[in-house]
């Protein structure tokens, strides 16, 4: 059988090391996981609820458009509902949008150091990757401009940046959305968006109506804590919206993650303690980096990357033997790891195995 020439050579995504498997390989008995960027509080005891409420209809399959979950959605951030598109995560929606829109030899823009889907779904449909330099970790967007061709089709900006956590505030968007081309689409990735305090950041669903060639990405697997089921959105203009959906499959999300998305929606006030909890632990984290004379990024999703001085991969060996689980591999940042915000407890555990790894790495603390 003969695969796409464009398609052989293609990474396949790492995520972080199961929970079960470190278990397995290392003889542990307690394992804790901060390479996802999962919300170590779990999801809202009325999603839980709503979920196994839901049990008994597992015969029947989802309603396909997700009315009465896009319906919420749509009031609650203030738009309509043909404005709304569900994926099986955030991730299947820049499936989407790369399956719609890119041709073999469109260009598409990025930086170097970002959330790794974008590049692999344009290179599955034959475009053309312009990977711009991030400087301090955060997006050049003067750079990003300079790079649009005749031949650009969409630019990716990810706001917090996945890994290097850090944002694009919402004066430099708005002047950079003025200046790119009508016809280039930007993908605002916010799956973030829940736990950043920060003033100066944007909104990007309340620039939808100013830029029609926007689109925004959001998620249910972050601070509502519903990772497992799978579900994420995108909101951008309805023509936009209904192009994407003529590639989308008929049953791509499920009623369980409907039925919680719903009930974790409606549940506002654990979204706003999540948040709280996680600023208190990138606090937390901050003042043990800067004990250890450790640099890192400034953070405003719920994970921090923090250079461990060495090559990474000895220091996620040498936390993983001590049942912690990070991040590393990070290409253009090779003396950097990952770490997730976990629960106090989780962070004061990370912070102790850090400590020993770094001291075996031979690296003064």
């Amino acid at each position: 059988m003969n695969p796409k020439p464009n398609i052989v050579n293609l990474p396949v995504y790492k995520p972080g090391k199961p929970i079960e498997e470190v278990k397995k390989e290392l003889g542990l008995n307690d394992v804790i996981k901060l390479a996802s960027n999962e919300n170590p509080y779990g999801s809202s005891p009325s999603a839980r609820a709503a979920i196994m409420a839901e049990l008994d209809h597992l015969n029947l399959y989802p309603d396909g458009s997700a009315a009465e979950l896009t319906a919420a959605l749509a009031d609650h951030l203030g738009v309509q509902s043909n404005n709304i598109i569900f994926g099986c995560g955030s991730d299947e929606i820049i499936a989407l949008i790369a399956r719609a829109f890119f041709l073999p030899g469109d260009e598409t823009i990025m930086a170097d150091q970002t959330f790794s889907v974008y590049k692999s779904n344009a290179d599955i449909e034959g475009a053309i990757s312009i990977e711009v330099p991030l400087v301090n970790g955060t997006h050049d967007l003067d750079a990003m401009l300079a790079r649009i061709t005749e031949r650009t089709k969409i630019i990716w900006i990810c706001n917090p940046n996945n890994p290097t956590g850090t944002i694009v505030p919402e004066e430099a968007l708005v002047t950079f959305l003025n200046a790119v081309p009508a016809g280039v689409m930007v993908v605002l990735d916010e799956a973030y968006f829940e736990y950043v305090t920060d003033l100066s950041y944007s909104n990007g669903i309340k620039l939808l109506e100013s830029y029609p060639n926007l689109v925004v990405l959001r998620t249910f697997s972050k601070i509502y804590g519903l990772a497992a089921l799978r579900i994420g959105y995108g909101v951008a203009s309805p023509t936009i919206i209904s192009l994407i959906n003529k590639v989308r499959e008929p049953f791509n999300t499920t009623r369980l993650a409907q039925v919680g998305a719903l009930a974790a929606l409606a549940d506002q006030e654990y979204v706003q303690e999540c948040r709280r909890l996680n600023s208190a632990g990138i606090v937390q984290l901050q003042a043990e980096f800067k004990r250890l004379d450790l640099a890192f990024f400034p953070a405003h999703g719920n994970f921090i990357m923090v250079d461990v001085r060495k090559p990474a991969d000895g220091v996620f060996d040498a936390l993983l033997r001590q049942g912690i689980i990070v991040r590393a591999g990070q290409k253009l940042y090779p003396t950097y790891i990952r770490v997730t915000v976990g629960s106090a407890e989780q962070n004061k555990a990370f912070i102790t195995a850090l400590e020993q790894a770094l001291q075996e790495q031979g690296v003064q603390v």
